[in-house]
This record gives structure tokens, sequence and C-alpha cells, in this order.
């Protein structure tokens, strides 16, 4: 049973961090500035000339900041994943409310070396990780920082992660090449599609005003991209006519195999409901390394 739980923990975490670099906080992924993205060339035609303002306002950049901006009002939102990263494909949706408190529930499937299915819930400051009906719980509140800690970073910041569409945009911007693609429908939605190049010296140069907090964890982002041998991303950006994104396309080449992920947000702002695993499909880690014997120090990470 003890190996079991184990097996069960290493595979559900590897496909934790198979999506970590794709995803982001969005609770804490605001600028530094007070959610306020940086002018670009485009955004700064003058107010007292209308069809100029009106052809900034049509630019990629401008569709982009209109959805920044949005995503700063987002408390709730669902969404579906599906690709190949790392040689791996994966296939799950997520739902996740940000306010009043953080909770989260993300099934995913892969398949490839770590096949399999994999349930993981955030609540009340609990991890819950398992297959097949089965969980072990990882309680962030009891471990002490460093465990935390290092529990976290390996799972991509899963404690209080989620996409996030506005660090989306905002990478994006830094793309030398944006451009506006045109109109399409997405799942009977009206969307403008925008595209570009952006590199991982763009992305790390874009950090420059960031949160502290924000900056650390798209730090670990790039350094996921890197360690992939990827050096730059082709990113796709649909969004719709109320401003939020609709979907998202990331393609990149790496060592470790092509990395080409579509992310399709369902809703926004509507009612999450997560909830726990009952009692009796639940293990607790803690318990379960002392059974065995284990520390339950830092080594339990």
């Amino acid at each position: 049973m003890l190996t079991y739980r184990r097996k069960t923990a290493g595979a559900a975490l590897a496909a934790v961090l198979l999506v970590g670099g794709a995803t982001t906080a969005c609770e804490d992924g605001k600028k530094a500035d007070g959610g306020k993205a940086a002018a670009t060339p485009a955004a700064q035609a003058s107010p007292s000339a209308p069809a100029a303002q009106g052809a900034a306002d049509a630019t990629p950049a401008a569709y982009l900041q209109k959805a920044r901006k949005k995503s700063e009002e987002i408390t709730s939102l669902r969404y579906t994943m599906s690709g190949t990263t790392a040689g791996q494909q994966l296939s799950g949706e997520v739902s996740m409310r940000i306010k009043p408190s953080v909770a989260m529930s993300m099934k995913m499937a892969t398949q490839g070396a770590e096949a399999g299915s994999v349930d993981l819930r955030l609540v009340d400051g609990a991890m819950f990780v398992g297959s097949e009906g089965k969980y072990l719980k990882f309680d962030m509140k009891a471990m002490d920082p460093a465990t935390a800690k290092k529990l976290e970073s390996a799972g991509g910041g899963v404690s209080s992660s989620g996409e996030n569409p506005g660090d989306r945009a905002d990478q994006l911007l830094a793309a030398k090449d944006l451009k506006t693609v045109g109109d399409e429908t997405v799942d009977g939605v009206k969307t403008k599609h925008v595209r570009g190049t952006v590199t991982t010296e763009q992305m790390r140069a874009s950090l420059a005003s960031e949160t502290p907090e924000a900056k650390e964890r798209r730090e670990k982002s790039v350094r996921k991209l890197e360690d992939e041998g990827i050096k730059s991303l082709d990113v796709d950006m649909w969004i719709d006519e109320s401003d939020h994104t609709k979907r998202v396309r990331t393609r990149g080449e790496g060592t470790k195999g092509p990395m080409d992920i579509t992310i399709t947000f369902v809703d926004y702002n509507k009612p999450v409901d997560i909830t726990a695993p009952s009692a009796d499909q639940v293990v607790d880690l803690a318990e379960m390394m002392k059974g065995s014997g284990a520390g339950s120090g830092t080594d339990q990470g």
C-alpha cells in the first residue's frame, strides 16, 4: 500500500510539473505599477485625434492590454488544456476560484512515459493529489516553510496557480513581430486573433516591472523552458468582444521534444464549488511518512 501511495504521488506530481511551466498565479499577476500596463507607442496616440485613437485601439498591442486589464477582474475561471510538452501528451480541465479564497480542481490525463490520470484539488490550504479514487493529502499549513516551498516549487507553484490570461498577454506584448491575424470564431464566440514570437531573453527583460512574487514565479517558468532547450515561443491569443481571452496556444521546439499547448477558457466569474475528497479516500502524507519511519522535515518534500 505504501509503495502504491508513493507511486501515485510521483505520477501525480509529474503531471503537475508538466503543466507547471504553463501556469501562473492569478492573484499576484498584477504589475508593480498597480496593474497598469506600460504604454506602447500604439497606445500613446493623442486623445485629441479621434481617427488616430481609433487606429491605436485596433492595434494588437491594444487588444492585449485590454485583455490584461480585464484579467484583474477575474474572481473564478474554468478552462481546458490539451497538447504536448517534453515528449508527453496531456489533456485536462481546470476550475479555479481566486476570490475570496483560492481553491482549484485540476483533472489531468497524460500519455507516454508517465501515462495515467490525476485529480488534484486545492482546498483550505491543503493539496490533495490522487488517482483511481485514492488521494494523498499535503497539508501546506502544517508543513515547515522549507518543505512547503519545496513542494510548491516542484508543482510549479501549484498551491496558488492557474492559467492567468493577463500573464499571457504580458508575455506576448514583449514580441517584436506582434500582429493581428484577423477575426475568428472560437467555440461560437467572435474573437480577435493576435500572434507573435517571444524569446526567453525577451521574457526575462519583461520581468523588470513585476512584483517580487510574480518575478520569482515567472523566472521559474522561463528556467523551465530553458531546461527543456526552448529558446522561443510562438504565441497565439484569441480575445473576445468583452476583452476576455478565449484561447491561448503556445508552441516551441526543445531538446526534450516539441511543446504545443492549447488552453481554451470556458467561462469567467461563474460560481466554482470545489470540495475535498471524502475522508475514506484520503491518506495524510505526514501520517504515512510516520508509519514508514521516515522523517517529517524538509526531506518529505
